[in-house]
């Protein structure tokens, strides 16, 4: 038997007076992490910069007021920039202004059907593996952009014509190649640099702010002829929306497929960093039925507008929760912030080099390619979860974002066919006495049934003792292992003295304790 106990403090409940000074410094540290991505996401889309900026601040007050999840922040995410490059690409920017809006509905109505906890249940070997083929694709088009140079259309054509691109640069010859080049690594050295070695007391300035900062600076005071973002004097000329040309649109199939797929990889991506970042703080839990609803009405004003798609962003979300947040309030000022900042201070946005915000997108697309996650797959889980991964990856990056997903998800059902008969998962709750809760479990626990027993036990109460005997589970699979495992880490930190009996089944107990990572 696994028993924890952790003498927590709860949930934060504070006042509206207490809570304010901690939310409007959080929301100052977001603001200076979201600008830089905003404008890159939008630049490595395809699309002009101010584009980011207007769904960055849809998603921080619009958003942040509806928001399910209130500690998490949205606006425009990496996960989606392959994504809209591709759109624009193929379809025209005018196609994105109807596609955001059916999107957007269409997670309006999955929110209001009680879908989103079955996003969950997607494996965290397809999202994850997703996820690096975006990280690898964005890295591919950015190198180009250090450059001064126009991406390629395709990411394996990016990919094999960077050698080249690179090779070409000439040291001694100091032109504007080489001059932009310089601009981006030393944003990239100057970002790794300063969180490495940043004092405690500044461990909240980010270092992509400082990259951009200082490369702008050298920019201006060097005089170099590098490109530098463009964006209007009233961020009110950036809006394009859509006429009825545009709208027009909305019966034709490939707008639909892509409205589908948009929705549906924004709606998983947004749901699974909630879930995330509920790990990270003991405040109130994500209602994802809630937060889908809140992404819908996002998207769809991001489509009226012609922005960009929007989902909940880890990277800022996870500053939002360390900068000491206690409620929405930071998520909806950093949205205030960056409206304020473009309408005061668009001149000073046209001083800041491409080749520069290029550089954070390297950085932060290189994060993404993390092969912790395939190595915890392959160690803790075994060949198949891993290959998932591997699989989901190489589509992503060879084919495009839709085909990876789906071929990850179809592989990721590979796990359940042994077992395709015996798919039901019993169970049974009593109170033993006041304060002491057993939950019995039997059968197999899947994604199938993730979200009629995460609702299980995100209902049982706070504090006390929770007893959760699965000793009759015959099969678990990795998503389901993971959920748990998260479940119990959160309760215990909450407070709540948990039980975990698998005797009998040590392979339950040990995919349980794998899944803490």
């Amino acid at each position: 038997m696994m028993e924890t106990t952790n003498a927590g403090q709860g949930s934060v409940r504070t006042g509206w007076m207490t809570a304010f000074p901690r939310d409007f410094a959080a929301s100052i540290v977001v603001f200076l992490v979201a600008m830089p991505l905003c404008l890159g996401i939008a630049i490595a889309s395809g699309v002009p910069p101010e584009k980011g900026l207007i769904t960055g601040i849809i998603g921080g007050i619009v958003v942040g007021v509806l928001a399910g999840s209130p500690l998490q922040v949205s606006g425009p995410a990496a996960g989606l920039a392959v994504m809209v490059f591709e759109i624009v690409r193929d379809q025209g920017a005018s196609a994105l202004g109807p596609i955001l809006l059916l999107a957007g509905l269409l997670q309006l109505i999955a929110g209001g059907l009680r879908l989103g906890q079955w996003f969950r249940a997607i494996s965290p070997a397809v999202v994850h593996g997703m996820l690096a083929g975006i990280g690898l694709l964005i890295v591919a088009g950015q190198l180009h952009v250090l450059l001064d140079q126009t991406p390629l259309p395709n990411g394996l054509q990016n990919l094999v014509a960077a050698p080249g691109a690179y090779w070409n640069l000439t040291p001694l010859d100091w032109g504007v190649t080489e001059a932009a080049f310089g601009i981006g690594a030393l944003t990239i050295i100057a970002m790794i640099g300063w969180e490495k070695i940043r004092p405690a007391r500044m461990k909240l300035v980010p270092g992509a702010l400082i990259g951009v900062v200082l490369a702008t600076v050298l920019t201006f005071v060097a005089g170099l002829d590098v490109q530098r973002i463009m964006v209007p004097e009233s961020i009110l000329d950036a809006i394009a929306i859509p006429g009825l040309a545009d709208l027009s649109r909305l019966g034709q199939p490939a707008i639909i497929l892509t409205a589908v797929a948009l929705a549906f990889i924004a709606s998983a991506e947004t749901l699974l960093s909630a879930a995330a970042v509920d790990r990270m703080h003991n405040g109130p839990r994500t209602r994802y039925n809630k937060e889908l609803f809140a992404q819908g009405v996002g998207n769809m004003l991001c489509g009226a507008a012609g922005a960009l798609p929007m989902t909940g962003v880890i990277v800022r979300s996870s500053a939002n929760v360390q900068a000491g947040a206690v409620t929405r309030s930071s998520t909806i000022m950093h949205g205030a912030w960056i409206l304020a900042f473009v309408a005061l201070l668009p001149w000073l946005l046209r001083e800041v080099p491409t080749a520069s915000l290029a550089g954070v997108l390297v950085v932060t697309g290189w994060r993404l390619i993390s092969l912790k996650h395939a190595k915890h797959l392959f160690r803790n889980y075994g060949v198949l979860p891993a290959l998932v991964w591997v699989v989901t990856f190489a589509t992503v990056v060879s084919v495009d974002l839709l085909t990876g997903v789906l071929v990850g998800l179809g592989m990721s059902l590979l796990e359940l066919l042994p077992h395709f008969r015996n798919l039901r998962l019993q169970i049974q709750k009593q109170e033993v006495r006041p304060s002491e809760t057993e939950v019995e479990l039997s059968g197999s626990a899947t994604c199938v049934q993730l979200p009629r027993l995460s609702n299980m036990l995100e209902a049982l109460p706070e504090g006390g003792t929770l007893r959760i005997k699965a000793r009759k589970i015959v099969f678990l699979d990795h998503t389901c292992a993971e959920m748990i495992s998260d479940w119990i880490q959160r309760r215990i930190h909450g407070g709540t003295r948990v039980e975990f009996d698998a005797e009998g089944a040590p392979h339950v107990q040990r995919l349980v304790r794998a899944g803490g990572h």
